[in-house]
């Protein structure tokens, strides 16, 4: 081999060495590292930030924005949108709208709209930062009554958690990735109390697991809140028997000046004896006594 041909070799070989190096060395893209990709706003052709907006304001004459900036922001990073009602000196601003960018990145995340009387409605959120919603918030009468959330960033909700009075109360869970529940969980009081499993897939419950701590403390609670009932229903009849006793006593007589002892009376024809005039006995009414014949001499 001459000696430019094993320079050409050497060459060659330096470069697959390189090459393998730097392939073995890069860095893997953040799209298959699993950690979030920051999104970035864009500008467009007339000089303008596309922030996402996701507040419908722009070319509406009866919506009106304002923007300020949060604490720790420099730039204004929340937006409010008010709604115009009524004209003249009636006019009026209503919110139906506020978006934040909580980043800083100058992308809108997360977005709250609200009625006409200012209670919360919806709320949409990217708490990954990666560009995409995935917290569906749903109000009811101003308090949270519905959260779904994406946690395998699939675009679509794997987890519900429902809510009463603004506290958590049932959550369902969609753990293999299937788009239906195969794990339910019931809380009282807001701490969970019982967890039932769908084994075989088909949308039922085969197990629960319950919280025996919690469980026990619950039922003590309400066997004292029965005995608790028990023993005033108990206070309360007595109290009524009471009453009732009292009212079927006799009373005592009022202070009157007794009446004066009736005469006694008599009973029919008892008359006195000297009353009682003598029967007058007529002559020949009773014959005359025989006397015995006298003896013959």
């Amino acid at each position: 081999m001459t000696s430019r041909a094993k320079l050409l070799a050497i060459i060659a070989s330096a470069l697959t060495l390189g090459a393998c190096s730097s392939t073995t060395t890069a860095p893997a893209p953040s799209a298959f590292s699993g950690k979030p990709v920051a999104a970035r706003s864009r500008k467009q052709p007339t000089g303008n930030i596309d922030d996402r907006s996701m507040c419908e304001w722009k070319g509406k004459d009866d919506r009106e924005a304002s923007e300020t900036a949060g604490p720790g922001a420099i730039k204004p990073n929340v937006r409010r949108v008010f709604l115009l009602i009524g004209t003249g000196d009636d006019r009026r601003r209503v919110l139906v709208c506020r978006e934040i960018d909580t980043n800083f990145d100058g992308i809108k995340d997360v977005v709250r709209r609200y009625n006409d009387k200012g209670e919360s409605l919806h709320e949409e959120s990217d708490t990954n930062l990666d560009g995409r919603i995935d917290t569906w918030i749903t109000f009811a009468r101003g308090r949270m009554a519905e959260m779904r959330l994406d946690n395998d960033r699939d675009g679509k909700p794997d987890e519900w958690k429902f809510f009463t009075e603004g506290r958590i109360a049932r959550v369902r869970r969609d753990t293999n990735r299937d788009g239906k529940p195969d794990i339910w969980e019931i809380y009282r009081e807001g701490k969970l109390e019982r967890m039932g499993v769908d084994i075989d897939g088909d949308e039922r419950v085969d197990r629960w697991d319950h919280d025996t701590e919690l469980r026990r403390r619950f039922e003590e609670s309400e066997r004292q809140k029965e005995e608790e009932a028990a023993k005033r229903e108990a206070a309360k009849r007595a109290a009524e028997g009471g009453d009732e006793e009292e009212a079927a006593q006799p009373k005592a007589p009022e202070n009157k000046p007794a009446p004066a002892p009736a005469a006694p009376e008599k009973p029919a024809g008892d008359k006195p004896a000297g009353d009682k005039p003598a029967a007058d006995k007529p002559a020949g009414d009773k014959p005359a006594a025989d006397k015995p014949a006298a003896p013959k001499k």
